[in-house]
């Protein structure tokens, strides 16, 4: 008898995993990357990550807004001084309204950072880009109890880049110095508030550096046509590994 109990309790637990739909709601956080520039039918990053996860199993519904501003650094993020941090807050006050989905924020800033000069406070030190990415994830778990934070590594640039800022090697050699800190940040997290912050995609990097030509929108720069920005093609590549990245950490 005893035994016929507990099978029937674990068969109810594994009914109710099985069945459990996911509720998320997401506010994807930064530059023109995010903001889907390279994108010319007007679908950025966010939209296509967002379809991916619509399609997975056990995934009811996904809300989203995408702040994604372009030229954006982490000094425009902070909040209190920085411009662009309202955005984000006044995203999540609407989602976070839906009890029921799952608030989190999807990060990806750096590239405008790493430039020589030209967007806002760059260039940005490897240890002021960790502090910056800090004080920006502490704020918004801090005003969002029970919400979560996914932190994508930057991706790749042709070292020629060059439109209105300055980015070339120099820039490129900087940008891949942030993301030690990076994951070096989110092991922090992990310890002293864990559950809250997760690393998230880790591989465009390489992967658009291999398949730029194909992948990346071809702009004409004062050091000839440099590739920063994915093309429509790239968009939803970059959307989709956006998208795995998050059903791996949180669904």
């Amino acid at each position: 008898m005893k035994s016929s109990f507990l099978s029937t309790v674990l068969l109810l637990v594994v009914s109710v995993s099985t069945f459990a739909q996911h509720k998320l709601g997401i506010v994807f956080i930064g530059n023109s990357i995010t903001q889907g520039k390279g994108g010319d039918d007007g679908v950025p990053p966010p939209t296509h990550a967002v379809d991916y996860l619509k399609a997975q199993k056990g995934v009811e519904d996904v809300a989203y807004v995408n702040v994604g501003r372009s030229g954006s650094t982490t000094v425009d993020w902070l909040p209190g001084t920085g411009k662009y941090f309202t955005l984000a807050t006044t995203a999540a006050d609407s989602l976070f309204q839906q009890k029921d989905h799952q608030l989190l924020f999807s990060m990806k800033l750096g590239t405008n950072d790493s430039a020589i000069q030209g967007p806002n406070g760059a260039p940005v030190s490897k240890e002021d880009y960790k502090k910056n990415v800090q004080t920006i994830v502490s704020e918004l778990l801090k005003r969002y109890p029970g919400s979560k934070v996914i932190i994508h590594h930057p991706i790749w640039y042709s070292t020629n880049t060059y439109n209105r800022s300055k980015y070339l090697a120099e820039g490129l050699a900087r940008l891949q110095t942030y993301v030690p800190e990076l994951d070096a940040l989110i092991s922090e997290y992990q310890s002293t508030d864990p559950g809250r912050v997760f690393k998230g995609d880790t591989k465009a990097f390489k992967y658009f550096k291999k398949h730029h030509v194909a992948l990346f929108k071809p702009e004409n720069g004062q050091q000839g046509v440099f590739y920063l920005h994915p093309n429509v093609e790239g968009v939803k590549v970059l959307g989709e590994f956006w998208g795995k990245a998050i059903k791996k950490k949180l669904l």
